[in-house]
């Protein structure tokens, strides 16, 4: 079962993987589709197809990282254009107490919102938009989005990198039925992760 998951994500074509986890991250903040599918997913699977050879590990890096700076640079001047209606954006309007949480985080840390914010999906979602409806200096912004992208697009290319030769090597030498429960376990502590991470955030 593992084997053909992993079979099945390695088959697609190189250019198309590279357009789709692109497209994913770009997405994320300029359309709001982080509240449907987190980036971090994609970026993740760019880590495992270059820990299979099929695309240099430094140019996943390079995508990705373009990808999230002018997706958050979009996301940035949408919420510039919107302003306080914002709030109001179909995608947003059933989380209002999350935005005003949002919103205040952004007030306390400035700049360093933006670089957190990247390691929470609600907040990678919402807070380019924000920065640009609070009227933060678009280069500020930018200064802390790069550094917020190299940070999140590295941390996540290098887990899908190193987790795809851990999987291997677990799944020859304990067979793959125990690796799978592996790999459930780490998701599992992942998600444990992830949720106190939007929790405290």
């Amino acid at each position: 079962m593992l084997q053909k998951v992993i079979d099945t994500l390695l088959d697609v074509p190189p250019g198309i993987a590279l357009l789709i986890i692109a497209g994913l991250v770009f997405a994320e903040a300029a359309l709001f589709f982080g509240f449907v599918l987190p980036g971090e997913t994609a970026v993740v699977y760019g880590g495992v197809l270059a820990a299979a050879g099929r695309v240099p590990v430094v140019l996943v890096l390079a995508v990705v990282l373009v990808a999230a700076v002018v997706g958050d640079s979009v996301g940035f001047e949408v919420g510039r254009k919107l302003g306080p209606r914002l709030v109001r954006a179909p995608v947003l309007r059933n989380h209002p107490d999350r935005f005003e949480e949002a919103q205040a985080y952004l007030r306390r840390r400035g700049g360093r919102a933006v670089v957190m914010g990247r390691f929470t999906a609600f907040l990678r979602a919402v807070m380019p938009g924000l920065a640009g409806a609070s009227r933060m200096e678009y280069r500020r912004f930018l200064f802390f989005n790069v550094i917020g992208g190299v940070i999140w697009g590295g941390a996540c290319v290098l887990l899908g990198y190193f987790a795809a030769h851990s999987i291997s090597t677990i799944s020859h030498a304990l067979g793959v039925t125990s690796g799978v429960i592996v790999v459930f376990i780490a998701a599992g502590l992942l998600w444990a992760w992830h949720r106190r991470r939007t929790r405290d955030g």
